[in-house]
């Protein structure tokens, strides 16, 4: 039996759904959230002190604590479904995990055991606790640059930015660092961390997913190597300990910043049946140089990147990220938010009555 727009969010016939990111999961934001009729619920962690200003969600209270040295019992993360879940929404998955949690073992520094014990106590947690995805970068954001100045945009709206030119020299060392560090370095220590969660994943049925570097391109700042800044590195990642538990965090923006063609890397990724969710943003320009912009503007075309996902077959979450500030919003960009799940709503339901 199919299911209504206005019982599942979306077109009866669509496989495409479109989720949040957000820390808090106080009511009133899962409330506003089911009345955008967005079906997914994707949870921040919560320290926002690891976040630039611009991505934070500082307002948001009763969250739940992901971190260093805190990690959610079952129980916690139980009561996060269930309260999900009572609002109408599927709690689908933990975002992001914050770099003071991977960062020893991105490093190979000595509390990288400690680190792996956590993130692999919060894999067994999620999966004993109905939560199937967890995502994760290797990009120590907070560490090096990620955006410098911002934009203005149509109706005086705020976008981020980022221009090489602009910083002092992208090769100093970054803070807390007393050298560079090579490639083949963070390839061993991304490879141990492979080993040790992967096979835990597996067990608890649930399903990592892997951000690009943000932003790309650039193969090393601050003497800290950005592994997964092109295509070619992300089928390496995939393939160096391979299983069906891990796939990609398949953000479009980044891909565009790359200047690669979003519709064949979404082909490319979703015949290889690697794609867990995906971060529905993009940008105008590409890397040194480029801005963040509204999900009607950018480098792609939304219809047809939408259509491609229909295309491929995508079963899965589509869900907006790096929003602009508009006259009015909130620290989450409640308007720009709602605006971007109202956008991409209509291009998947339209998208799904061409068949």
């Amino acid at each position: 039996m199919t299911q209504s727009t206005s019982d599942s969010g979306t077109a009866a016939d669509s496989n495409v759904r479109v989720g949040v990111r957000t820390r808090s999961l106080a009511d009133a934001r899962l409330q506003f959230v089911r009345q955008l009729g967005a079906t997914d619920v994707f949870v921040d962690h919560a320290d926002v002190e690891e976040e630039p200003d611009d991505f934070n969600d500082r307002d948001g209270g009763e969250t739940l604590a992901v971190g260093r040295d805190r990690i959610p019992t079952v129980e916690e993360l139980v009561a996060a479904r269930e309260r999900v879940e009572a609002a109408g929404l599927s709690l689908t998955g933990i975002q992001s995990l914050p770099y003071s949690l991977y960062g020893d073992i991105m490093f190979g520094r000595d509390g990288s055991d400690t680190a792996l014990d956590q993130i692999t106590t919060l894999i067994r947690n999620l999966g004993e606790a109905g939560v199937p995805i967890l995502g994760y970068q290797w990009n120590p954001r907070g560490v090096v640059p990620m955006r410098t100045t911002p934009v203005t945009l149509r109706g005086e709206a705020v976008g981020t930015a980022f221009d090489l030119d602009e910083l002092d020299d992208p090769d100093t060392l970054a803070p807390g660092l007393d050298r560079e560090y090579t490639e083949a370095e963070f390839w061993d220590n991304y490879e141990r961390f492979l080993e040790t969660v992967l096979p835990v994943a597996e067990e608890a049925g649930v399903r990592l997913a892997l951000h690009p570097v943000d932003p790309p391109v650039l193969e090393s700042m601050g003497g800290i190597p950005r592994l997964f800044r092109n295509v070619e590195n992300f089928e390496r990642a995939m393939d160096l300990v391979p299983s069906d538990n891990h796939g990609l965090k398949l953000c479009l923006g980044c891909f565009s910043q790359m200047g690669e063609d979003v519709e064949a890397v979404l082909r490319r990724f979703g015949e290889r049946d690697d794609i867990v969710f995906i971060h529905f943003r993009d940008v105008v320009g590409t890397v040194p140089k480029f801005h963040e912009t509204f999900v009607d503007e950018g480098n792609f075309h939304t219809a047809d990147v939408v259509r491609t996902l229909d295309d491929i077959g995508y079963d899965g979450v589509v869900i907006p990220d790096h929003v602009p500030k508009m006259a009015g919003d909130d620290d989450w960009r409640h308007r720009a938010r709602a605006f971007t799940v109202g956008y991409l709503r209509g291009v998947v339901d339209s998208v799904a009555s061409e068949r």
